[in-house]
C-alpha cells in the first residue's frame, strides 16, 4: 500500500467523484503498479467494461476451469446430467457474482475496503480472508493443472520422466512466472488476459475438432437403471455437488471484481459493468464444456482416469489425444494456467498490503504467492488433490457468498452512496469517521455474515468427501447454499430495521427499506487526519 505521503495529492479527495479529472496517459506494461488499495484517480481510471471482461474471462477461460469442468463426470453423472448441473452452476454463480462489480467504480477501490461500508473498518478483513483463501485454492488449481499437462506433454513429445521431482520443477517454474506478471500490476496482468481471451478460445475449438470423433452424448454414468439403491440415492447429493463446484468457480471473483473494475470511471453505466462482469462468466461455458465433454470421452474410453479412488482428469486427456494435440495441449496449459493464476493472486496481494501495513504491495505478493506455492506441494505430494479442490472450493461458497449477500443488499439500502475518506481508515491506520460503527465493527452485517457461513458449513454435504454435522438433515442433499443465501438476507435486513444504523452512513436521499438513528459521526483521527470529519463536503441533512 502507498502510504499517505507517497499517494498523489488529489488521490482521494471526495471532489474526484464528482469531477472526473482529464485522462492521463495509461502507464507502460514494464512500469510497476505504484497503487496499494488506495482510491484509484480519476485521471488515471482509463479501463472500459470490456476491460473487465476480459479479465474476469480470461482468469477464467483456461485449463483449470476444465478441470472443474470434468467433475460432474467424477461424480457419476452422465453427460446430460453434467450438462444440466454446469448450466445451473454457471447461470446462478454469474447472477450472484455480478452486482459485485459495481463497488469498484463508486469508490475507486477493492471490495474488500468497500465491505468497510456493511462490516465496520475493521470487519473489512473479513473480505481479506475471504480473498486469501480464494487466491490459494484457484492459484493452486492453476498450477496443478497446467503443471500436470505441461509434464504431460512433454512426456509424450520428449519422453520426460514422470516423477515427482519433474512435477516439482514444473510447478515451482510456473508458479514463478505468475508471480512476476502479479508483480508488475494490473496493465500487464490485462495484457496477458487479452492474450489469453483469444487464444485459449481457438485451443479450446481446436479441441472440439480433436476430439469430436471420439465423444458420444450418451454416455450414461453411474445412476443407470440398473443402479443399485445404494447408488442411486447419491444421485441428488452428486447433482448438486456436481453443481456447487461449478457454482465455486464464478462466485470465487466476489472478492476480486473490484480489484480491476476500480480502474473504470465512476460515471460508466452501473449496467454495463453488471452486464460485463455477468457475460464474462455466461462465456466460461466454453471451457466447461470442453472439460465435461473431454471426460466423458475419458470415461468411455480410459476409465481407469476417472476412478473415484484416483481420478486423474489431466492424464486422461493426454491419454485420449491424438498426437498432434499434445503441443495445443501444452500451449492451453501454459497460457491459461497463467491468466487464472494471475488474476487469483495479483487482488490478494494488493489487499494485504492494506492488512498489513509495513509490506508494499509487491512484498504482500510475494508473501501470499509463497503461502500459496507451500499449499500446491502439500495438496500435490502429501493429500489427496482432488479432495483438496472439492472440498476447499465448497468452503469458499460456503463463507463467501453471504459475505456478498451483505455487500449487496447493503449496497441496496445506501442506495449506492458511499463516503471514500472513511473507507480508507483502516488502511492509513486511522481511527473514527462513518464507518465506525462499534470500535471499528458493525456487529450487524457481521452477525449476517458469520451466522449464514456457520450454517452453510453445517449443512454442507459433498458426499465421500465432506459432511457437516448437519448434513444429513435434508435427505442427504446439500442445501449449504440456498440456506446460507437465505439466511444471510433475512437476518441482515431484519438487524438493519431492528437495531438502525447511524444516518450518516446513508446519502442525501436516505435509507431504503431500512431504519435510521441520529448519531454523531465520530472525527477521524490518526496519520494526516487532524481530528477532521470525514468527507465534511458530504455532510447529510438531518
Amino acid at each position: 500500500m502507498s502510504s499517505p505521503a507517497e499517494r498523489p495529492a488529489d488521490a482521494d479527495r471526495p471532489e474526484d467523484a464528482g469531477h472526473p479529472s482529464p485522462a492521463a496517459s495509461p502507464p507502460s506494461l514494464t512500469e510497476v503498479e505504484a497503487h496499494g488499495v488506495d482510491r484509484i484517480p480519476d485521471a488515471e481510471r482509463s479501463a472500459t467494461p470490456l476491460d473487465l471482461f476480459r479479465l474476469a474471462f480470461g482468469g477464467a477461460n483456461t485449463f483449470s476451469t476444465c478441470v472443474l469442468g470434468a467433475f460432474p463426470i467424477l461424480f457419476g453423472l452422465s453427460f446430460w446430467q453434467g450438462l444440466a448441473a454446469t448450466l445451473l452452476g454457471v447461470v446462478a454463480g454469474a447472477l450472484i457474482l455480478c452486482p459485485m462489480a459495481v463497488f469498484g467504480p463508486v469508490n475507486g477501490t477493492n471490495n474488500a475496503v468497500s465491505s468497510s461500508a456493511h462490516l465496520g473498518v475493521h470487519g473489512r478483513v473479513v473480505g481479506s480472508f475471504l480473498s486469501l483463501l480464494t487466491a490459494v485454492a484457484f492459484f493452486s488449481i492453476s498450477v496443478w493443472s497446467s503443471g500436470d499437462a505441461l509434464v504431460g506433454g512433454a512426456h509424450r513429445l520428449f519422453g520426460l520422466a514422470r516423477g515427482d521431482l519433474s512435477y516439482a520443477v514444473a510447478y515451482a517454474l510456473f508458479a514463478v512466472l505468475v508471480l512476476a506478471v502479479c508483480v508488475y500490476g494490473f496493465r500487464f496482468m490485462l495484457f496477458v488476459n487479452k492474450i489469453a481471451v483469444t487464444s485459449a478460445s481457438a485451443l479450446f475449438l481446436l479441441g472440439s475438432v480433436a476430439f469430436a470423433g471420439d465423444f458420444d452424448p450418451s454416455y450414461a454414468g453411474v445412476f443407470t437403471d440398473s443402479a443399485d439403491a445404494a447408488t442411486t440415492d447419491l444421485f441428488w447429493p452428486s447433482f448438486i455437488g456436481a453443481a456447487l463446484i461449478v457454482l465455486s468457480n464464478p462466485v470465487s471473483f466476489g472478492a476480486f471484481l473490484g480489484d480491476w473494475s476500480r480502474y473504470i470511471p465512476a460515471n460508466a453505466p452501473r449496467r454495463r459493468v453488471v452486464g460485463a462482469a455477468f457475460l464474462s462468466q455466461i462465456a466460461t461455458l466454453l471451457p466447461f464444456l470442453f472439460g465435461l465433454t473431454t471426460a466423458s470421452v475419458i470415461a468411455d474410453k480410459a476409465p481407469e482416469y476417472v476412478d473415484p479412488a484416483a481420478p486423474d482428469f489431466v492424464g486422461g486427456l493426454l491419454a485420449i489425444s491424438p498426437g498432434w494435440f499434445f503441443l495445443p495441449v501444452c500451449l492451453l496449459a501454459l497460457i491459461g494456467g497463467m491468466a487464472t493464476g494471475t488474476t487469483a493472486l495479483y487482488g490478494t496481494g494488493l489487499d494485504f498490503s492494506s492488512v498489513f501495513p509495513r509490506l508494499s504491495r509487491v512484498q504482500a505478493t510475494l508473501l501470499v504467492g509463497a503461502l500459496s506455492i507451500a499449499f500446491i506441494f502439500a495438496g500435490r505430494f502429501g493429500l489427496d488433490l482432488v479432495r483438496s479442490i472439492s472440498t476447499f472450493a465448497t468452503m469458499i461458497i460456503t463463507c463467501t457468498t453471504p459475505w456478498m449477500v451483505v455487500m449487496m443488499l447493503g449496497y441496496w439500502t445506501r442506495r449506492g452512496w458511499y463516503d471514500p475518506e472513511a473507507l480508507q481508515v483502516f488502511n492509513r491506520r486511522q481511527r473514527g469517521g462513518r464507518y465506525w460503527f462499534t470500535h471499528g465493527w458493525n456487529w450487524r452485517g457481521m452477525t449476517a455474515w458469520w451466522v449464514a457461513a456457520v450454517l452453510g458449513v453445517l449443512f454442507t454435504n459433498i458426499p465421500g468427501q465432506f459432511v457437516g454435522p448437519l448434513g444429513d438433515l435434508a435427505g442427504g442433499v446439500d442445501i449449504s447454499l440456498p440456506l446460507s443465501l437465505v439466511v444471510a438476507a433475512v437476518l441482515f435486513l431484519a438487524l438493519l430495521w431492528l437495531f438502525p444504523e447511524p444516518r450518516a452512513v446513508y446519502g442525501p436521499e436516505g435509507a431504503r427499506l431500512a431504519r435510521t438513528v441520529e448519531v454523531p459521526v465520530p472525527p477521524i483521527t490518526g496519520p494526516g487526519a487532524e481530528g477532521a470529519l470525514s468527507d465534511p463536503s458530504a455532510t447529510l441533512p438531518a
